[in-house]
């Protein structure tokens, strides 16, 4: 099958069923999304939250009440089908997944598109840096850490990570490049020991799947739009709706850096 050039062409094949994947690697230059549904009493709590930590929860977009289009990055787009896998949260802690949300939109739903970090990964590869869950087809390794975020409301909770190894000298490259896309996280938080921020086991992530880590090469961290859901489960409410970690909403936004 070949891989999706373009958000609108991705969306098309995740709303018919025919990509169900991660979306690493695909429509590069594209701006991917994460997603967060929540009701409306308590949107503006989460998006306090989003405002008191960009890093990991870059705002690209928000829906009016009730409304499945998000209007600003993707006219035409349908939160409820576009993209490859959701999943839906009961009291914060218990979760299932589908591959639509049709009959679980409300009218008082707000979606929230959060900027993701397989945005840069393109430039990453251009420059020789290929990042490996996409070299070896895994979902990218995400890892919960010690570091809080600052509450807002009903939300808090720890700062979720994703992680691709790299030599001392590609981490360098990374980090300048990665600093060209605020809108996706930005530039790492964390390089080298994991230890350091809480992190016991490089080969058990949170989420996602493990990568290998080769002779020479350190852990490079970033901020993740995996936060949220960390921050859901935390909070307790009675449903929320995320995609399923690694299974973004590609935007029709073209970010090749600031």
């Amino acid at each position: 099958m070949t891989i999706p050039s373009t958000g609108k062409a991705l969306r098309e094949r995740a709303r018919t069923g025919l990509w169900s994947k991660p979306t690493a690697g695909v429509a590069p230059g594209y701006a991917q999304a994460n997603l967060v549904v929540l009701p409306r009493d308590c949107a503006f709590e989460f998006f306090l939250f989003c405002q008191r930590n960009p890093k990991p929860c870059p705002i690209l977009d928000v829906t009016d009440a009730g409304d499945p289009e998000p209007l600003r990055v993707a006219p035409g787009a349908d939160l409820r089908c576009d993209l490859p896998l959701y999943r839906v949260y009961r009291s914060g802690q218990s979760f299932t997944e589908t591959t639509d949300i049709f009959n679980l939109w409300q009218p008082d739903s707000v979606g929230f598109l959060l900027g993701c970090s397989f945005t840069f990964d393109h430039a990453l590869a251009a420059a020789g840096i290929i990042p490996r869950h996409v070299e070896e087809g895994r979902n990218v390794p995400m890892y919960r850490t010690n570091i809080p975020t600052t509450p807002a409301g009903r939300f808090r909770g720890p700062l979720v990570v994703s992680m691709r190894p790299m030599t001392p000298s590609q981490a360098e490259v990374a980090t300048r490049l990665s600093a060209a896309f605020p809108r996706s996280h930005g530039g790492p938080v964390h390089v080298g020991n994991p230890a350091t921020i809480g992190i016991v086991s490089l080969e058990h992530p949170d989420y996602g799947e493990a990568v290998s880590v080769r002779p020479g090469e350190i852990p490079v961290f970033w901020a993740c739009g995996v936060t949220p859901q960390a921050a859901i489960a935390e909070a307790g409410i009675d449903m929320a709706i995320t995609h399923a970690p690694g299974h973004m909403f590609v935007t029709d936004l073209i970010d090749t850096g600031n």
